[in-house]
């Protein structure tokens, strides 16, 4: 392996937690990781400062484009959104924890709600743990936006 290689694969659990968080689907999670893999392989990561954020943008962006493109493209589905179950047991050790914390019907129903920018903040928020300059340059909004978005919801 190359340095490109394990600097990605150091932060592939969390990409993948991001990505199927946003989207609920194991196929599109990996759909997004494998994309977020081959921009990492294309871009100049010697002018990557720091390499942990600018997967994390990538990966978030990747599934915000996904979700539009899901909202103008399904039919209209009556019932709540809700993730695919994880199957298996291929998971290292420390994933398990991280995958183990199950959603309740609750917070599905309210991330449906959200808008995808939205749906990324406070997912990124609330499970990862990024603070709100983070995000917000993540998602491209400011920071007053991206700490209105659990309020606004009725969430917090």
């Amino acid at each position: 392996m190359n340095e490109r290689t394990d600097l990605f694969d150091r932060h592939r659990a969390r990409l993948y937690g991001v990505a199927y968080r946003m989207l609920g689907s194991r196929a599109d999670a990996e759909d997004m990781l494998q994309e977020a893999y081959l921009r990492w392989h294309r871009t100049d990561i010697d002018q990557v400062k720091a390499p942990a954020a600018w997967l994390t943008t990538t990966i978030t962006r990747l599934c915000i484009d996904r979700l539009r493109a899901a909202r103008t493209e399904r039919e209209a589905y009556s019932g709540p959104w809700l993730p695919e179950p994880l199957v298996g047991d291929a998971a290292p050790a420390d994933r398990h924890a991280e995958l183990a914390s199950d959603l309740s019907m609750a917070f599905m129903v309210v991330l449906e709600q959200l808008a995808p920018e939205e749906r990324a903040a406070f997912l990124l928020h609330d499970v990862f743990d990024c603070d709100y300059d983070e995000i917000a340059r993540i998602v491209g909004k400011n920071p007053a936006n991206c700490h209105r978005v659990p309020a606004r919801e009725g969430i917090e």
